[in-house]
């Protein structure tokens, strides 16, 4: 099923036209030059409207429910994908996909939201918010990692975490702060994707790398636009104005030079245009800062990571 975003729909009319012309040109009937007309003109609006997205707008592109998930990831990414589910103490989250998979034949271990593309899928996947049980089985499957030498790779999609009652009951604040404070001290390489949402705790909860990087039109923020209108001016319809305020999409994080170590460009249109195009866009930056970080020892990386964030502290007196 396909969604499209307001901004878009004068692309996507343009588009459905060049694809009737197609449909239509027969050997009798070469309508080849007016296509490519149109598909010049298609290039050029494509470049003017991507051009000048104001920071709701990529929010907005970073929630596309076409958007690539966790899981289309894994399936263009990786080989050999084995899940693990549950946490041996509660229950299993599908909130939060993880497992173990072979990045070109190398062993590693994945972590990463899970979201929903229709009504029943994005229940069962609580929408990516994952509860205290997804954290702790993220928890589990990185100390199984640590303890077998495996990479790491996390993919961060979430407006944030949980925040039902049975999720705090169960200790929402505390398995998020433990696996804040394991993942520091991880022995192995760990590399952050945020794909789509980053939002607050919920994402950095399995954020803590080595290298944390943003798909372009990916969005990262201690709060969503809308739960931050709400709260500075009761009023959540505000969030447009928020997203300005929060200066939360990859450009803006980037522009703090501490935060992230690269942005992935994603395909003309974003990455719900051309998913396995996304895919390899991807693969490649994880291998290129996988390969770095393969020339650390443990300790080292530890080091690296810690002085990574703690670089992110600004004090003023």
């Amino acid at each position: 099923m396909h969604y499209y975003l307001d901004f878009e729909k004068p692309l996507v009319e343009l588009e459905q036209k060049i694809r009737e012309l197609r449909d239509y040109s027969t050997a009798n009937v070469d309508f080849s030059s007016d296509i490519r007309k149109l598909e010049k003109k298609a290039t050029k609006l494509r470049e003017e409207i991507f051009s000048k997205l104001t920071r709701w707008q990529r929010t907005q592109l970073a929630r596309h429910q076409n958007r690539p998930y966790t899981l289309d990831y894994i399936e263009h990414i990786f080989t050999d994908w084995f899940e693990v589910h549950g946490d041996r103490n509660f229950r299993d989250d599908p909130a939060l996909v993880c497992g173990f998979a072979r990045l070109d034949g190398e062993p590693c271990a994945i972590i990463g939201h899970q979201k929903g593309r229709d009504t029943k899928e994005k229940v069962h996947r609580n929408f990516g918010m994952p509860n205290p049980e997804g954290y702790r089985k993220a928890l589990r499957v990185m100390k199984m990692a640590e303890q077998f030498g495996l990479p790491i790779f996390t993919f961060v999609d979430t407006p944030g975490a949980f925040p039902g009652i049975g999720a705090e009951e169960r200790g929402q604040a505390e398995a998020i702060a433990r696996n804040l404070r394991e993942m520091a001290g991880l022995r192995v390489p760990v590399i952050v994707t945020v794909t789509g949402e980053g939002g607050s705790g919920g994402a950095l909860a399995i954020a803590v790398g080595n290298r944390v990087m943003m798909m372009q039109y990916s969005v990262y923020a201690v709060i969503s636009p809308e739960g931050c209108a709400a709260i500075l001016w009761s009023d959540g319809s505000r969030g447009p104005e928020a997203a300005e305020a929060l200066k939360l999409t990859s450009t803006d994080i980037d522009a703090l030079g501490c935060v992230i170590d690269d942005i992935i460009p994603e395909p003309p249109g974003g990455a719900h245009t051309d998913p396995v195009a996304a895919a390899a866009s991807v693969k490649q930056y994880l291998k290129k800062h996988l390969e770095e970080l393969k020339q650390l020892s443990p300790d080292e990386l530890v080091e690296q990571r810690y002085q990574k964030f703690r670089a992110m502290t600004r004090v003023k007196e």
